[in-house]
């Protein structure tokens, strides 16, 4: 008798032991799935100098692949050479929030000794990948020179073919954002830097020629953004003072929101300066906004001009909030980034 109480009272008491086991287990899988992304979200290791980013899912390799401006931080350099000379890097994800650095995009265009690129837009049509590339004809250490835009298509989304120089509205224009309105129509917005630096817009019906159609945009700003979120369309510019908010119900009138997002500071690692040049990634029924921080420039730790400091720059991400018309942003609220598999990302 005494031998069954003593073994019902381990059955129980294993029993016990387990459940809370189990709990705790469950626990700690729901925590890790829900760790928050790193801050920064990357550092390119080469030049410390990522900028511009813009996310399209590969899948083939089933990854998310982030495609930048490669900017020479580490170029001893106190003018804007630096700034010049850039490759396109590329990073891979599994899920949008660890990030690892992979090579540069092999871009074949290089018509001029010293060539720069700058600021991708990358989509994807009947199993064809589109790069609008911002081309500049040389390294220089000034602003005085040309800037076009430059047509590429790759199947790898490593090797990129020239197609054309887009003519726009003149040769001085920067960061290209296209947007699939229909199966036989995309619109791509643009920097003017001639009229004030004011947004253009032109329109394809087949990704390859292209018709301006002249401003859309009088605001100052560079590296429009253009999505589709909670049943209206945005557009982001950088006005290196945070970023303006455009809302629209047609992709053609366009009206200022109220207020600025990454404008203040944030206490995250890196990430005490204002946001720049974004790209939005709307994933399911979240949004992420990826933009990239100069650390060495934030107002309570001044850096030396055209050192390391005050040149490098990194990759943050945050998630955007929408209220009554209005959308916001606490970058200093962390953020858990899952990004899920996309058939298309535009």
């Amino acid at each position: 008798m005494t031998c069954l109480i003593i073994k019902e009272i381990h059955r129980v008491f294993k029993k016990a032991t387990i459940i809370p086991v189990l709990l705790l287990l469950a626990n700690g899988n729901v925590a890790g799935q829900n760790k928050a992304a790193p801050k920064p979200v990357y550092d390119d290791p080469v030049h410390h100098g990522a900028a511009d980013p813009v996310i399209v899912y590969n899948k083939k390799e089933q990854r998310w692949w982030m495609f930048y401006t490669n900017r020479r931080a580490s170029l001893n350099d106190t003018t804007v050479q630096w700034v010049h000379g850039t490759r396109i890097g590329i990073a891979e994800s599994k899920d949008g929030s660890k990030w690892r650095y992979l090579d540069t995009a092999n871009i074949n265009y290089r018509p001029d000794q010293g060539y720069t690129h700058w600021a991708p837009d990358v989509i994807e049509h009947n199993g064809t990948w589109h790069m609008y590339l911002t081309y500049v004809p040389g390294t220089f250490n000034g602003w005085a020179h040309p800037r076009v835009i430059v047509h590429l298509t790759s199947a790898d989304l490593r090797n990129w073919n020239y197609q054309s120089v887009l003519k726009l509205v003149n040769d001085k224009v920067i960061d290209a954002s296209v947007y699939k309105i229909n199966d036989s129509l995309w619109r791509m917005w643009y920097n003017n830097e001639k009229d004030g630096k004011s947004i253009y817009y032109a329109d394809s019906k087949d990704l390859y020629k292209w018709e301006d159609r002249g401003k859309a945009i009088a605001a100052r700003g560079e590296g429009p953004k253009v999505f589709y979120w909670k049943s209206r369309y945005f557009m982001i510019i950088d006005a290196w003072k945070g970023m303006e908010i455009f809302s629209s119900p047609d992709l053609l009138k366009w009206k200022k929101r109220s207020s600025r997002i990454l404008e203040q500071p944030g206490r995250g690692k890196d990430d005490q300066a204002i946001g720049g040049h974004c790209d939005v990634v709307v994933n399911g029924d979240k949004a992420y906004v990826y933009y990239f921080t100069h650390p060495g420039r934030g107002k309570d730790q001044p850096v030396a001009k055209g050192s390391f400091e005050d040149k490098r720059s990194v990759i943050q991400v945050a998630e955007l909030q929408y209220r009554n018309g209005e959308i916001t942003c606490d970058r200093d609220q962390p953020v858990s980034v899952r990004l899920q598999p996309l058939k298309s990302r535009k």
